[in-house]
């Protein structure tokens, strides 16, 4: 059974992560930055789609951040 989006979406796309990581100009986040964290393995976990989009969960992203906060 489908249940409809309510605002808050469980999944993000690359795109959004990269503008949530905007400097204090609001410049985005590289998408180089983000492929070199992937490659390193030092970024969140992706769900790889068949169409080859990445999708993040946001609670993976959270996560994720909530790791970065502690090594700051």
């Amino acid at each position: 059974m489908h249940t409809p989006n309510r605002g808050r979406r469980d999944k993000l796309t690359v795109r959004e992560i990269l503008e949530d990581l905007a400097d204090q100009d609001g410049k985005p986040l590289a998408r180089s930055t983000w492929e070199e964290w992937r490659t390193k393995g030092t970024g969140p976990k992706c769900i790889k789609l068949p169409n080859g989009q990445l999708r993040i969960r946001r609670a993976e992203y959270e996560r994720w951040l909530n790791t970065r906060e502690e090594a700051a």
